[in-house]
């Protein structure tokens, strides 16, 4: 498919800077989401990728989504004409939560050490339990009697006999 180049260096150069690419898979789209380029155009070039080997595919929910291998990283350097130190956004390092000064956050509290803590309860405290009785226990108001026997409604057993549809002939 002939892209025009503009269009092509939108694509690498947005790729390149997150790291990742993603896109509907819908060829009648007549723009992709995040940029100005129809979405199969960049469906055809994020194919073109996977074949060469320099974006890995994965699909859910009618959504592809790419991620760049080492081999893309340096075939879009290259190509991008781009130094050896500019990195996509996936390979960068999170920087920590400080403010400029290196004070914590109005939000953070400092936490006390866990041995000064008051204790929600006190287990040394707590009076004993009465035992507990087996479930379905003897003598429990509500429960059934020890001897009763359940029937389901399976065949077999003394129950009066099935008339109607399904049952066995009479004789």
């Amino acid at each position: 498919m002939i892209i025009p180049k503009k269009n092509r260096q939108l694509v690498y150069t947005q790729l390149f800077k997150d790291g990742v690419m993603t896109a509907p898979v819908d060829m009648l789209l007549p723009k992709h989401p995040q940029m100005d380029v129809p979405n199969l155009e960049v469906l055809k070039l994020m194919e073109s990728f996977v074949s060469k080997g320099l974006v890995k595919r994965q699909y859910a929910w009618r959504w592809a989504y790419w991620t760049l291998t080492d081999e893309g990283i340096a075939f879009l350097r290259e190509y991008l004409h781009l130094a050896a130190d500019v990195v996509p956004d996936t390979l960068k390092k999170p920087m920590k939560a400080t403010t400029p000064s290196g004070r914590r956050f109005e939000g953070d509290r400092e936490r006390e050490p866990r041995g000064d803590r008051p204790r929600r309860f006190d287990r040394d405290s707590r009076e004993p339990r009465e035992p507990r009785q087996p479930r379905g226990g003897e003598g429990k108001e509500g429960s059934a009697p020890a001897d009763y026997k359940p029937t389901y409604g399976g065949r077999g057993g003394d129950r009066a006999p099935r008339v109607g549809r399904g049952a066995a002939p009479q004789q």
